[in-house]
């Protein structure tokens, strides 16, 4: 469970819209900026950072209005700590979209519109920063791309009046059926991750969820909705399907609403666009997020079931072992070992894939779950049952192309947002550490015993304690909440595997 550790930040790393790489790095600029003040996210910081790349559409932008870039750099950096506050993320991507429909016909979220969309949002910095070239009229023309289409709009929104057109309440009347749907579905899917899972970081993410939906709701009057509600004539009140009133399970409850919540939203999208584009643009990306979240519940139930009973998972360097591998495993296993891991830093990608084909030998006879360490492909061709990865090796995604949908894939995490990030990306389980300074492996830093009370209290996907846990401070790693561990040195280098082993299974339960 090797991995290198990373800063902890406060970046933000919801992503409420389907963005570009250069648009992310704005963002991510904004963000350290802004913490390295101490302070919010103000809207000179956004400025900041989609201007650092010279190469970039804002740059080029900027080119074309007759601004020197470098002068104008260094003015926004130096007035950007007073600037306005910047609102959220998601408000002014959707400004940007706004703006790309108005002018280019499409809701574009590219860095050269996200930049029109921030120096516009604040009217006095507006004024400001017309004043050293960011005009946002001058801006508009040059992004237009037909120069007699009309003037982009404010970013302040409009006074919404009900139109009168049929085709517009009809719209209006299938988009209130939808919100409804929608935020019921996601108050079941809070109630199952919050009652049900005890999952606080799911329970938070739908809730924020919910919070984002009724947000974007907010661009449509609640008159329009009311108005256009009309439930004693729905004909579909009186239809139901076969098996609509069957829940086998709460799992099957909230496997259904999960699909529920993505038809409604597309629906909402689809819909939203006759009535604003912001709007749809917004639901489009609460959409996109709900496909994420599906992920973590689903690949977080099927993860509990393959791990349901493991407590001792061994990772295991051969040179490290005091006797033989194959008598190691077995006797570990004998003792309550579930789980073992290669772990191979010295060996040739040769001597690795035998090593590795051996060893699934061996855990099969043992009736053990056989992961190999950092090398996806070295598991897909051993058949093992896994692959476990670094913060620095391979994404999930990317080891789970190689491996497919069943195989079990592990994470290392050092701290609460590599948990966060992990979980989202569809890891089946976590290794948490590391816990004490260990025998086997160097370490820079030891979040301890600390992260993993906060980390077993955040998620409910099995996580593993690591790093230096002994049979002598097992029982502080039970303590602080750990319902699992991963050792190596504690029973490779054991004279008594078994014993050993049998040792750390009565400290943890499941």
């Amino acid at each position: 469970m090797s991995a290198s550790v990373t800063p902890n930040s406060a970046i933000r790393t919801l992503k409420m819209t389907e963005t570009s790489p250069a648009v992310e790095r704005a963002q991510l600029a904004a963000q350290s900026l802004a913490d390295a003040r101490g302070q919010a996210v103000r809207l000179g910081d956004w400025l900041a950072g989609l201007l650092a790349e010279e190469w970039g559409k804002p740059a080029e932008l900027v080119g074309k209005l007759g601004v020197d870039l470098d002068e104008l750099v260094a003015k926004i950096a130096a007035g950007a700590g007073t600037s306005p506050i910047a609102p959220d993320p998601t408000t002014l991507m959707a400004q940007a979209r706004e703006f790309g429909m108005v002018l280019r016909g499409e809701p574009t979220l590219t860095t050269d519109f996200l930049l029109l969309a921030a120096v516009g949002h604040d009217q006095g910095y507006h004024a400001d920063l017309s004043k050293i070239g960011l005009d946002s009229a001058r801006m508009a023309a040059a992004l237009r791309s037909d120069p007699s289409a009309p003037e982009p709009p404010r970013v302040e929104p409009e006074p919404f009046s009900i139109p009168d057109a049929p085709p517009v309440l009809d719209a209006a009347r299938i988009v209130d059926v939808n919100l409804n749907r929608a935020r019921e579905s996601l108050r079941v899917l809070d109630d199952y991750c919050r009652f049900i899972l005890d999952d606080a970081f799911l329970t938070g993410r739908f809730k924020k969820l919910r919070h984002h939906l009724v947000e974007a709701s907010r661009a449509i009057p609640p008159h329009l909705l009311l108005g256009a509600r009309d439930t004693r004539q729905d004909v579909g009140t009186t239809l139901s399907g076969s098996g609509e009133y069957e829940r086998a399970s709460a799992a099957g409850v909230a496997t259904t609403n999960v699909k529920r919540l993505q038809e409604a939203l597309r629906s909402l999208e689809e819909f939203g666009k006759v009535l604003s584009v912001s709007f749809a643009a917004a639901v489009e990306a609460i959409r996109y997020e709900a496909y994420t979240l599906e992920k973590a519940l689903e690949r977080g139930a099927g993860a509990a079931d393959k791990l349901a009973c493991a407590r001792l998972y061994v990772l295991l360097t051969g040179s490290q072992c005091t006797a033989a591998l194959d008598w190691t495993i077995a006797e570990a296993a004998d003792g309550g070992a579930s789980i073992f891991q290669m772990r191979e830093k010295d060996l040739s990608d040769r001597e690795l894939l035998d090593r590795a084909r051996t060893m699934r030998v061996w855990t099969r006879r043992a009736g053990a779950l056989f992961i190999v360490n950092d090398r996806p492909d070295i598991a897909k061709l051993a058949e093992a049952d896994g692959v476990h990865l670094g913060q620095d090796d391979l994404s999930v995604s990317a080891a789970r192309r190689i491996l497919g949908p069943d195989a079990l894939i592990g994470v290392s995490t050092h701290n609460l947002e590599q948990v966060r990030t992990a979980i989202l990306d569809g890891a089946d389980y976590l290794g948490l550490g590391p816990t004490f300074p260990s025998t086997t492996k160097e370490f820079a830093e030891f979040p301890g015993l600390e992260f993993i009370r906060v980390a077993t209290a955040e998620t409910t996907l099995p996580t593993f304690a690591l790093g230096g846990i002994t049979l002598a401070n097992a029982g502080e790693v039970a303590a602080a909440g750990a319902k699992r561990i991963a050792v190596g040195a504690a029973i490779a280098r054991a004279d008594d595997p078994q014993a050993i082993a049998r040792g750390f299974a009565r400290l943890f339960t499941i």
